[in-house]
């Protein structure tokens, strides 16, 4: 699998050297502003969170996990959180400990899904939101994003045997994409825009959508590859699927906060930054992505982001 995946990783960079041009960072110049409103008419602001506060008052870090996200944020037998970006987000917990003076600061774990993530981060129901979530400009809108950790792209998780190798197979097929995600939305993008007449069914996780394929209720799960491949290798049988398909989007991926808190960002952003710059972050990707079950060499997009930190978002 290493091979395949290496070449599905040179894909990858080759589609998103055509897309580097379209990326923008928080200092890009922004669109032509609309007339203003009367200030009679203007909607109060939203207030500014405090994050820092809330954590010092409570004595208490949310965290938000998932359950089925290998190897980012997943339950183990012990239904423990373990992954990568559960690994980096307890670092920084221990940069938030020492920010705010205290060591004894509790940790508390919050099971999140890909449907209600954004909502739990908004509400104030989790501080750092710590899975595989997409950075993307929808998204900005609502929550804030750190620094990129993860650089993906979408493709397809089949059966072998089912001879699907691109998107064009899947026409008048069932797909099954997990609810919450940019693959549902990609999906019905091209269902609509390529008249596919495929029916799309949506699953509440992962590991829902992989036993569809698996039971052979949908042709296909499109995803973020190395999910994809992360769902296999834990499978019983992980000889029978395949990832399939030219790659359909770069994948940004980002630790999300509440929207207008800068304190709080410059705190988390710090860690991840120290990190990247002393090896620790590429310690800690081996420790998930070098491994007998799981080999997926660091592309070169996330090395540029190591190097120089970025909140760059999903392209297209």
């Amino acid at each position: 699998m290493s091979r395949t995946l290496r070449s599905a990783l040179l894909t990858l960079l080759a589609f998103a050297a055509a897309s580097a041009a379209h990326a923008q960072d928080k200092g890009a110049p922004a669109k032509a502003a609309p007339a203003a409103t009367p200030p009679a008419a203007q909607a109060p602001a939203p207030a500014p969170a405090d994050t820092l506060k809330r954590i010092r008052d409570t004595g208490i870090i949310l965290i938000g996990v998932r359950e089925a996200s290998v190897p980012f944020s997943y339950l183990d037998a012990s239904k423990q959180p373990q992954g990568y970006s559960v690994d980096l987000c307890l670092r920084v917990a221990e940069a938030i400990k020492a920010e705010l003076k205290m060591p004894k600061l509790e940790v508390r774990f919050v099971p999140v899904t890909s449907a209600d993530r954004i909502a739990m981060v908004k509400n104030g129901n989790v501080d750092l939101e710590c899975g595989s979530t997409t950075n993307t400009r929808d998204r900005q809108n609502d929550v804030a994003f750190a620094y990129t950790t993860f650089v993906a792209g979408i493709k397809m998780l089949a059966k072998k045997s089912s001879n699907i190798n691109s998107v064009d197979d899947l026409r008048g097929k069932t797909v099954v994409v997990t609810k919450g995600t940019t693959s549902e939305k990609m999906m019905n993008t091209l269902n609509n825009e390529r008249l596919l007449h495929m029916t799309i069914k949506v699953s509440p996780d992962h590991d829902q959508s992989f036993k569809m394929v698996a039971d052979g209720t949908a042709v296909a799960f499109p995803m973020d590859d190395v999910l994809l491949y992360g769902l296999i290798s834990k499978s019983k049988n992980p000889d029978d699927y395949a990832v399939v398909g030219r790659y359909m989007s770069v994948e940004p991926y980002g630790i999300m906060m509440r929207k207008n808190d800068p304190a709080f960002e410059r705190v988390v952003d710090h860690a991840l930054n120290e990190m990247f710059q002393n090896g620790d972050a590429r310690r800690i990707y081996a420790k998930w992505f070098a491994t007998k079950d799981l080999t997926v060499p660091m592309n070169q997009y996330l090395r540029e982001a190591f190097q120089t930190p970025n909140t760059y978002p999903a392209w297209p």
